[in-house]
């Protein structure tokens, strides 16, 4: 599914651990593309490997991290940029709004310091600037008298309030490229849905990959969905024909286990990331599973229009 004009283009990307138990295969053979102004929502459950993607693509995992593939960026490929470029990249061209705010967020720092900060970094202006520039921001995310929680400490917001300045801070160096992770974690319903909105709004005119075990989330935020399990991705489509018609068995499992179709949650466990399931990596939990599922590793096929599966029953 080539788009036109790529922002992105993670081309069979590996990101292995080694452990004393063995090789934890988190990313394997990922292959994705996000188009200029697309917003791309990357679901699963805990411990699929959202996260280590999302930190792959921005060169912060352990030096003992064996990664390979391609990770192509305006024409660049970022696993071949040295240190210093990456530098350049983070927080500038491409951010990352980090789940967590509360161990995110420098304690003994002002908030409006803090995002002064990455303005100074990445956009050059001097002191008074900056601070002038992260009122905006923070006027931007919605959050009420801007001047004055400028000068507060973390600790001194609510939840909501904290997720807001992590994402006034991840859009302060003006990125082209923003990575959410898990934007929504922890947040009563109503706050959720405002950030929802404020992502939505905020991001409208750049890329993004939203990290999220949140459907209803990705659905609301994102043009398309991609779907990940056991370190791989099994399913990419819109995000309208992932909630209203899915094709993979897990994807299908994922959308019946939402509250608002009665909370059916998916039989069994995800599968050990050091020693995966043979065949379909699905097949241990899957109701459909036929002896070639458990036998050969189904690639991906196309499923329609904009769409691909890794799915035998689906051929």
């Amino acid at each position: 599914m080539a788009h036109l004009d790529v922002m992105l283009d993670i081309i069979s990307l590996r990101a292995h651990f080694p452990t004393h138990d063995g090789l934890v295969k988190a990313v394997d053979e990922v292959s994705l593309q996000i188009g200029k102004n697309e917003r791309v929502g990357l679901i699963g459950e805990t411990g699929c490997g959202k996260t280590v993607l999302g930190m792959s693509i921005i060169r912060l995992l352990l030096p003992t991290t064996r990664i390979t593939g391609r990770i192509i960026y305006q024409g660049r490929d970022l696993l071949s940029l040295s240190e210093e470029e990456m530098r350049h990249l983070r927080g500038g061209e491409i951010a990352m709004i980090f789940q967590n705010p509360t161990t995110s967020l420098n304690p003994v720092l002002k908030i409006g310091d803090q995002i002064a900060e990455v303005i100074r970094l990445h956009r050059g202006l001097d002191k008074e600037e900056a601070k002038a520039e992260a009122v905006q921001m923070l006027d931007a995310a919605m959050i009420p008298e801007p001047s004055k929680r400028a000068d507060q400490y973390p600790h001194e917001l609510s939840g909501g309030m904290k997720e807001r300045v992590m994402i006034a801070m991840g859009l302060a160096g003006q990125p082209f490229f923003v990575i959410a992770d898990e934007p929504t974690k922890g947040l009563d319903a109503l706050t959720k849905a405002e950030i929802i909105k404020l992502i939505r709004d905020m991001t409208a005119d750049r890329s993004m990959l939203m990290i999220t075990h949140d459907l209803n989330a990705a659905g609301e935020a994102c043009n398309r969905i991609a779907v990940m399990y056991a370190g791989e991705l099994l399913e990419v489509a819109p995000a309208q024909t992932i909630l209203s018609d899915p094709g993979h068995p897990y994807t299908q499992g994922f959308v019946r286990s939402l509250p608002s179709l009665g909370l059916h949650p998916i039989p069994g466990s995800s599968p050990s990331l050091i020693d995966p399931p043979k065949g379909c990596r699905f097949h241990p939990r899957c109701p459909r599973a036929k002896d070639i599922c458990k036998r050969e590793h189904p690639p991906m096929i196309s499923r329609g229009k904009d769409a691909c599966v890794r799915c035998f029953l689906c051929t």
